[in-house]
């Protein structure tokens, strides 16, 4: 039996010039709301006329791909008696745009660099990605691939 787990989220926007100033060119900073949580402030990517010193979209989704392959990761350590001392993943995505003004994501490459306690489990942890990417609710959720360069040292 299937689960389902519901999110919600509020998007405030409103236009910052006078009216009938046109339409040409819309800010695109705003602000989302998610209950009990503190405001997020967003823009576009600076390639596409938005606030580069805010978050973006594309930001949050590469964050989102690496946070939970990440909690995906720990559980399935967790589960392997692995224990993680330390994690930290330097993650890249590519963004192809169209002519149209359309685009996608076309893949993601996450390079996480984990640190365990037990030297004999190097080759499990390693291996763990894998099982840590087919549990991953975001990276189930996307059409593009998501790759995985992981490298694992003892501590």
């Amino acid at each position: 039996m299937a689960f389902k787990h519901y999110f919600k989220a509020t998007l405030r926007w409103f236009h910052q010039q006078k009216p009938g100033s046109g339409a040409k060119l819309y800010p695109k900073s705003h602000r989302i709301s998610i209950q009990g949580k503190t405001d997020l402030q967003l823009s576009a990517a600076k390639a596409f006329k938005g606030d580069p010193k805010l978050y973006n979209p594309e930001d949050l989704l590469l964050s989102s791909l690496v946070s939970c392959h990440m909690m995906s990761y720990l559980y399935v350590c967790s589960k392997n008696n692995i224990e993680v001392i330390s994690y930290t993943d330097n993650a890249e995505a590519v963004l192809e745009t169209g002519p149209d003004g359309s685009g996608r994501f076309v893949q993601v490459d996450l390079y996480p660099e984990v640190s365990i306690s037990d030297p004999t489990k190097i080759v499990l942890a390693l291996s763990l990605h894998h099982e840590a990417n087919r549990l991953c609710f975001i990276a189930n959720s996307c059409n593009f691939p998501v790759r995985h360069h992981a490298v694992c040292s003892v501590c």
